[in-house]
């Protein structure tokens, strides 16, 4: 059965949200007019709300809707069949909403939903100008999902995610057969994306790019109003909520890329990684302009600029990732949905309507009367500003490489430019001089801001400059830092620690709700002592001392055979010596729904596009006993984890489980998993495995007859028939009374280990059966074939393949945690900075409102006596 009436209501809500948006648009426009009665902007602002809550109603209506189809597994619609699957948990399922354009866009949708409806009940002064930009924005990315086409000219707007599968591959032989066909399964999600950490940082990363759009209000309205300043104050503790909850999306993403893709760290320079770290630079930048904007021309005319810019960049951001213009330079762009042109003109209309406003009302900004001092607060702040803005506008300029192409190509001409071959040495030349001087000027502007420095109090500064340089070379001794721009910012983030931890000691005397921007800088220098030494000495201890080239396929010999060199090969069971580490792998595991840790593929056998496997023996974990023989458990598809022991010099053993998927679409999928300690992590994946799951290809079959202790050969291996012993028992072979079977100890000798191999010979029934073994170690299979009484010789049948192997790659990370720390701390400080600036914000609001509901008493007139 097809289930099109909830795709018809989830196309019906579109249409909805996108024609009400429209009309909230109008309709707050008209009440934010100086030209409109004043009894007419009442009724103006009363209609256009009712309106932006229809709208509200109607994203939520969407929202449900696609939910609905996802969450049941309608797959006949193509949304739900190219992003979920039957196998996939709730929180995945969860996570497929947000995989494709639509479904990300409709997130975004519902983001700006909920802060209109906070801004509408928390902003009531500056609701009309702000909500007009608000429910302007909400049309342009409704239209985004409209999935409409225009008849006459056959113009497409938007892609919905309520397109059947027939509608959208409508070319496919199989609806001539059957009409009605539903796929029994979906594609799934996409392997990388299978995460906990998708599952909330799509939805924080929307979130920060949703609320950029609340200080590009404000600043809108600002300039609508002519209230140049005032604009400031409502629009400061937003931009501050912003700034958190975008560095938090991004510091997700980082987090998600080193917990799970294999390129060994955490963030890579790639084109999509940039166009969301930039917004949030220019954001950080015009926060501070922001703070001295009120008291400073220049920072105003500055926060306008950059308030403005975040928002337009967020959108530039948005073109370059779903227009397809990246191309092949991005691993995590979206393909071209024919949605290119709509965010050219998305982009182009808020781009040259705010530029337009700001130019038209530049003049009416103030001026400043004299030049700013060299030791000022503003100085200094705006120096900060500059550099952040200079650092966004190179990562901007390069990663727009593919953009000038496409400029380039509409006009005829033909560039050829190409992104640096190694980006991230590329943008660290460049971001590393950048982040020292900003580093710096955070503790410098502190002393300035609090007013402890100043042009006849520089002496202040020598005494953290001095503990700075006594502890860089300390740090710089130990840790042996060689490279001059490494020394540079070592230097200058722990400058940052000790001119931003004096000041905040000295705060926190007084008042430590005034501390957030002491805490945050502190936690940036933290970030960046962790990512110089988790980066710029990352130390590969899985060095290939076998003289043996492992491959030689392109990835392995690119770089004068680099992988080749720092990989080595692991056979099942064997030891092998890594650095100072004894290295095991032991056996291939997989993840029950509802077994703790991982279970042994030898324990199951799975149960082949279906997602359950039936246990061969009672699975116990930790003394209990989940499922017995023969039960049928449910288990996390395609997924396998390798068991690496790790032994270490003191005799001390620990295991990991990096994963690996052989994904039909994409090869091997590996994800590292990591040990991690105070100092360090040692990071472990895959990079090459024999398919778990594939029948092994066996040789010819090779015959040996043999006498007890006998001595024959197979494969390299030396084998020795050490007894034949009755059984009482043979695996998966029921024995009646009246049956017999006995066992072949076979002793199989590798150059450094013995192996036993049982195969058994079996008389059931007067039915001669053989039930023969293999070791996956060895490559070997041996049947018990024959028994010779006569002679007593007994014959095997022998079956050699290729040995299990994997082949796996083992990274030292110095200091990680310092960056995790620092993190940690620089998120406790924008929380602190962001709970202040909404105080202050909430008594001024509520100040004003009481002056203004005040009656004003009439003025008495004197009386004669």
């Amino acid at each position: 059965m097809i289930h099109t009436a909830v795709g018809q209501f989830g196309h019906l809500f579109v249409i909805l949200a996108f024609v009400s948006a429209l009309v909230a648009t109008f309709a707050y426009f008209k009440s934010g007019l100086t030209t409109t009665a004043p009894d007419e902007i009442t009724s103006w602002r009363r209609f256009a709300r009712i309106t932006f809550f229809v709208h509200a109603a109607a994203v939520l209506g969407v929202v449900f809707c696609l939910y609905w189809i996802i969450g049941n597994n309608y797959f006949e619609y193509h949304y739900a069949w190219d992003n979920s699957s039957l196998s996939l948990p709730t929180e995945f399922v969860i996570s497929s909403f947000w995989q494709d354009q639509e479904g990300s866009f409709l997130l975004w949708i519902f983001w700006n939903v909920v802060l209109g409806l906070v801004l509408i009940v928390t902003n009531r002064s500056w609701e009309a100008p702000v909500m007009t930009v608000f429910a302007l924005v909400q049309a342009f990315l409704a239209s985004m999902i409209l999935g409409v086409i225009v008849p006459g000219i056959d113009l497409k707007i938007g892609s919905t995610p309520f397109l059947l599968l027939r509608e959208s591959m409508p070319d496919l032989p199989v609806w001539k057969m059957n009409p009605d066909f539903i796929p029994a399964d979906g594609n799934g999600l996409n392997p990388l994306l299978q995460n906990y950490w998708m599952v909330i940082h799509p939805p924080t990363l929307f979130l920060g790019f949703a609320s950029t759009l609340i200080p590009f209000s404000f600043a809108i309205a600002g300039l609508w109003l002519r209230k140049t300043q005032d604009w400031i104050r409502p629009a400061l503790p937003w931009a501050l909520f912003s700034a958190l909850v975008l560095g938090v999306g991004i510091l997700m993403g980082a987090y998600w890329a080193y917990e799970t893709l294999n390129f060994g760290g955490y963030w890579n320079w790639d084109p999509v990684e940039n166009t969301s770290f930039v917004p949030w630079l220019v954001l950080i930048a015009a926060i501070h302009t922001m703070i001295i904007g009120r008291r400073n021309a220049t920072a105003l005319k500055t926060a306008f600029i950059l308030s403005i810019a975040t928002f337009i960049l967020v959108l530039y951001s948005t073109f370059m990732t779903r227009s397809g213009i990246l191309g092949n330079a991005s691993v995590h762009s979206f393909t071209d949905l024919g949605l290119s042109g709509q965010l050219l003109i998305y982009l182009l209309t808020f781009t040259i309507a705010a530029i337009g406003l700001l130019i038209y009302r530049w003049k009416s900004l103030p001026s400043d009367e004299e030049e700013v001092s060299t030791y000022s607060q503003e100085f200094w702040i705006f120096i900060g500003a500059t550099l952040l803005c200079l650092s966004s506008f190179q990562i901007l300029a390069t990663t727009s490489i593919p953009v000038y192409n496409s400029i380039a190509e509409s006009f005829g001409v033909v560039l050829n430019l190409a992104l640096p071959a190694d980006q991230i040495a590329h943008f660290n030349k460049f971001q590393i001089w950048f982040f020292s001087l900003i580093i710096i000027l955070t503790g410098i502007g502190q002393y300035f801001w609090w007013k402890r420095a100043g042009k006849e109090k520089l002496q202040v500064l020598y005494i953290p400059l001095m503990i700075t340089l006594l502890i860089s070379a300390a740090a710089i001794t130990i840790g042996k830092v060689s490279n001059i721009s490494y020394i540079v910012l070592l230097t200058a983030s722990i400058f940052a620690l000790v001119a931003n931890g004096s000041i905040l000691l000295d705060i926190i005397r007084g008042n430590y709700r005034l501390s957030g921007g002491a805490v945050t800088h502190i936690g940036v220098a933290l970030m960046l002592i962790g990512i110089l030494f988790s980066s710029g000495y990352t130390q590969v201890v899985s060095i290939n001392n076998s003289g043996l080239m492992i491959s030689r396929s392109e990835e392995f010999t690119a770089n004068d055979n680099k992988e080749n060199k720092e990989n080595i090969t692991l056979w099942r069971n064997k030891p092998e010596r890594m650095n100072d580490f004894l290295l095991t792998w032991r056996d291939v595991r997989i993840e029950g729904r509802d077994v703790p840790g991982y279970i042994p593929m030898s324990w199951v056998e799975m149960i082949e596009g279906d997602f359950h496997a039936v246990a061969m023996r009672d699975i116990v974990v930790n003394d209990k006993v989940y499922h017995e023989k023969g039960d049928t458990l449910e288990i996390y598809p395609e997924n396998f984890y390798y068991e690496i022991e790790y032994r270490e010099p003191s005799g001390k053993i620990f295991t990991l489980y990096p994963r690996a998927q052989i994904n039909p679409r994409m090869g091997l999928i590996s994800s590292p998993d990591i040990q991690s300690k105070y100092n360090k992590d040692l990071y472990t994946y895959v990079s090459m495995v024999t398919n778990p799951t594939a029948e092994p290809q066996w040789s010819p079959t090779e015959e040996f007859t043999v006498a007890m202790k006998d001595t024959f050969f197979v494969n390299d291996y030396v084998a020795i028939l050490e007894n034949v012993v009755r059984t009482e028992e043979v695996e998966g072979v029921a024995l009646g009374p009246n049956d017999a079977a006995v066992k072949a100890v076979i002793r199989v000798l590798d150059k450094e280990q013995e192996f036993v191999i049982t195969p058994s010979f079996i008389i059931r029934d007067r039915a001669i059966g053989r039930k023969p073994e293999v070791s996956e170690e060895l490559g070997l299979r041996i049947q018990f074939n024959e028994i010779n009484p006569q002679t007593g010789q007994f014959t095997f049948a022998v079956n050699t393949t290729q040995r299990d192997f994997i082949v796996m790659k083992a990274l030292e990370k110095p200091l990680i945690n310092v960056l995790w720390l620092g993190t940690f701390v620089l998120i406790i400080g924008f929380i602190m900075a962001t709970f202040r600036r909404f105080r202050d914000f909430v008594k001024m609001r509520d100040k004003e409102a009481r002056e203004t509901a005040a009656p004003k008493s009439p003025k008495m007139k004197p009386q004669r006596v």
